[in-house]
């Protein structure tokens, strides 16, 4: 992980790109390294409202490009505050599904002085696929992230 994190942290702090273009190459990076990562984005606050906008992504298209507070599980980290691991979404009553394929997801919010302003979000087909690894690895990147928007 220590690799990608360097590789992670080579696209943060390229000053070739603008922010939409590196967490752009973020998504990319992490689809094509992780294999059970079949949806990755972003999504963050829409201005004063309380929901949530798609950013960049790499997967298949969404029909889920806005984001109530409280629905789904995207909606229900931006209340909670916590990264919310779901490692089979048929057992998850409050669940927004983007694609009949995905089985899990993680979501991790991204915190900016102090509040909470968005998130990745990563789906997959694989059923309870994600480690403590990849919530470090999603935790730091969030951290990473908060500091170029």
């Amino acid at each position: 992980m220590s690799e990608l994190k360097k590789r992670l942290s080579s696209i943060l702090e390229s000053p070739k790109h603008n922010t939409e273009e590196k967490l752009e190459k973020v998504c990319h990076l992490l689809d094509q390294e992780i294999s059970y990562f079949n949806w990755t984005g972003f999504y963050f606050k829409n201005g004063d409202k309380d929901e949530l906008i798609l950013g960049p992504y790499v997967g298949a298209p969404t029909d889920h490009t806005i984001i109530p507070y409280g629905k789904g599980i995207c909606g229900q980290v931006a209340v909670s505050n916590e990264t919310f691991v779901v490692p089979d979404v048929n057992q998850e009553s409050n669940y927004l599904s983007c694609s009949i394929d995905t089985k899990a997801e993680i979501v991790v919010p991204i915190f900016k002085d102090g509040k909470n302003v968005g998130q990745i979000d990563i789906d997959s087909h694989k059923v309870d696929p994600f480690t403590d690894e990849d919530r470090e690895l999603l935790e730091w990147l969030c951290k990473e992230v908060s500091k170029i928007i």
